[in-house]
């Protein structure tokens, strides 16, 4: 989510107080969220804090403050989700700053290689990572080749599962500051120049300093989706490095502790809020929906001047390392650092996904890359068993499913806030994204006991309902931001001129907006495509979908086969995506 996105949600000032007007239209997504994300979520919050007998305990939270594993357990994934937040800022701004200073069709075009990352699997990116880090992997051979030792033991250390969610989450992140560094005016550094201000310093005191709207938000949505994250430290970690997500899942499926996990989701949720509280005293988030009320209250708090000291002495530094490299190395090294950086940096996010596709072809019957022989018995054990192609079809018929209830929900809710103001607008909006900033897994438990009691568990009708709520932010933004940059001057023109409203919506409004429609309906189809977490829990073993599948059979026999099923899950991936490019409104990187 960028900049553009965040501020497509900013609500007009109206004196209309909280009368609702065109905001009836938001009352079915409203309703649905109340029941299938508000309710299970209080119900879960209320099971941390009550026994069987229904007497109040907080048993449950205070193994958090002695010295138990529990209490392990939360200061390693604060310290990962610290350590992948860090990793994805540091080695994804350059990258963000080389994007946003090529040309536009430049911009365009490359923005395509690291979205593709960002939309494919975690989980197959993940395995691919399991495969080309193992003791005789490809990393490890090319290591023993240069000489290098320690090959043999790249995986389940901690080192291994920072780098594995940081390389998911890092897209994410460039995808995030890119938007606010191209609406940098540019003539503002050549002013500093101008003014006598090196590169560096133009670079600190202007650029980086104008980008942090940019850097806080990034920093705040890769922090929240580490704080849950559970595919990497379990295919790729050590009891050591053991996250909360883990640890509910373990609760839930092997000990039936419902009261413990409910404390972990709990601590899962205030985290992630709590995180977007400090996010916004700091940094001042809220800019990103009113850039001159948050300005003004960044100038008055005391950080602002500490972080512009710290800008100033930042440019300082580097004013005598640039003016070093000048004097001494530009004549040596010929080539520009930065564009190779950068393409260096996207070489690593797509070599997974390029590598686990020929490992599919292997004649062999383990994995390897490179793969030695050629042949087609992989995808012909894939495509000849009922299990997985079971699987793919109730992927597939989930995703349809939750596509079209998804759009008909969010896209009334969206219309409606963008065609009105006001503290309840306002209020709406952060209802609609907060899926988003409650971890999936806290999402998936509150909902695997709410169902529980509908007998809704082991049906694709509880899959579904978990998927929907999942996919509606990213489809009420997409749907936000189109009706926001839709010209309603134009309909009521139409309407002027005799036009009655049938018309009016066909032959002005739905043409305006088929592209964000259409932008929708794919991303829509991806999230609930790729989702894991809901069909692990409320699947119950029985109602597989195609990520559930391949993660039963990594944990359990890893073998070719999961190769060309993670190829299948790769092209529809990348065919949906080549859709989504292709239906993208001019000018804009989906």
């Amino acid at each position: 989510m960028n900049a553009s996105t965040i501020a497509a949600g900013r609500a007009r000032p109206a004196s209309r107080g909280l009368r609702p007007g065109p905001l009836w239209l938001a009352l079915p997504g409203v309703l649905f969220l109340a029941v299938f994300l508000l309710y299970p979520s209080l119900k879960l919050l209320s099971l941390s804090v009550l026994k069987s007998d229904g007497t109040l305990s907080f048993a449950a939270f205070a193994r958090f403050f002695g010295p138990s594993v529990y209490r392990q357990v939360l200061q390693t994934t604060f310290a990962i989700a610290l350590e992948t937040t860090a990793c994805c800022l540091l080695f994804g701004y350059p990258l963000a700053y080389w994007l946003a200073g090529l040309s536009r069709q430049r911009q365009q075009i490359v923005s395509l290689l690291v979205l593709l990352s960002f939309w494919s699997s975690a989980l197959v990116k993940t395995f691919a990572w399991l495969v080309l880090l193992g003791r005789t992997g490809f990393i490890a051979q090319v290591l023993h080749a240069l000489g290098i030792g320690g090959g043999e033991h790249l995986l389940f250390n901690r080192t291994v599962v920072v780098f594995a969610i940081a390389h998911t989450l890092l897209p994410l992140a460039v995808v995030t500051m890119l938007p606010v560094m191209n609406q940098i005016d540019r003539r503002l550094s050549m002013a500093a120049s101008t003014l006598g201000a090196d590169r560096a310093q133009v670079f600190w005191r202007v650029f980086f300093a104008s980008s942090m709207r940019g850097v806080a938000a990034a920093g705040l949505l890769v922090f929240i989706g580490a704080l849950g994250f559970f595919i990497a430290p379990t295919l790729l970690g050590s009891p050591r490095e053991m996250m909360l997500g883990q640890l509910i899942i373990v609760q839930i499926n092997e000990l039936q502790n419902w009261q413990l996990a409910s404390a972990l989701a709990v601590v899962l949720v205030l985290s992630a809020l709590v995180t977007c509280l400090i996010y916004d005293l700091v940094f001042g988030l809220s800019s990103l929906a009113d850039d001159k009320r948050a300005g003004h209250s960044m100038r008055q708090h005391h950080l602002r001047r500490v972080g512009i000291g710290m800008v100033n002495f930042l440019g300082l530094v580097c004013s005598f390392a640039v003016s070093a490299y000048d004097r001494h190395l530009r004549q040596v090294v010929r080539v520009d650092l930065l564009t190779v950086y950068a393409w260096l940096v996207i070489a690593v996010l797509l070599f997974p996904i390029l590598a686990i596709v020929p490992m599919a072809f292997s004649a062999d019957t383990f994995l390897s890359f490179p793969p030695k022989g050629f042949s087609l018995r992989w995808f012909a054990t894939y495509f000849e068993s009922p299990l997985w192609i079971g699987a793919t079809l109730r992927s597939f018929g989930i995703g349809v499913i939750v596509t079209i209830v998804t759009t008909a929900v969010a896209t009334p809710a969206a219309l409606g806030i963008a065609r009105s103001g006001g503290k309840l607008a306002s209020g709406l909006f952060l209802l609609f994204l907060l899926p988003m900033i409650v971890p999936s897994i806290v999402i998936a438990i509150a909902l695997f006991y709410f169902c529980a009691h509908i007998s809704l568990v082991a049906t694709n009708l509880g899959i579904v309902i978990g998927h929907i709520v999942i996919a509606m932010p990213m489809v009420f933004v997409i749907l936000l931001t189109t009706f926001k940059g839709h010209d309603w001057g134009i309909d009521h023109a139409a309407a002027t001129l005799g036009a009655n409203r049938l018309q009016v919506l066909r032959h002005i409004t739905l043409p305006s907006i088929r592209n964000g429609l259409a932008a929708a309906f794919v991303i829509g189809f991806l999230s609930s495509f790729e989702e894991l977490t809901v069909a692990l829990f409320i699947g119950g073993g029985i109602k597989t979908t195609l990520p559930k599948q391949l993660w039963d059979d990594i944990l359990l026999q890893v073998s070719p086969t999961l190769a060309a099923a993670s190829t299948v899950v790769l092209c529809v991936v990348t065919l949906l995506f080549l859709v989504l490019q292709w239906v993208r409104p001019s000018g804009k990187v989906a």
